[in-house]
């Protein structure tokens, strides 16, 4: 196996420069489905404090 000089490791190009892959996408996906839940969990919350309906 040969190492590889510094001009030619400069010259090497790969890999996925575009920002919408399909990790990217997954993960924007999981965090808005949390904020999603987030929001419902608070919203049920306030819901049940307004009707008094709170755990003893």
């Amino acid at each position: 196996m040969n190492k590889l000089k510094k001009e030619e490791l400069l010259q090497i190009e790969g890999g996925n420069t575009n920002l919408l892959t399909a990790t990217f996408l997954n993960a924007v996906a999981r965090c808005l489905d949390s904020l999603l839940e987030i929001g419902r969990s608070i919203g049920s919350a306030i819901s049940r404090w307004k009707n008094g309906n709170l755990c003893s």
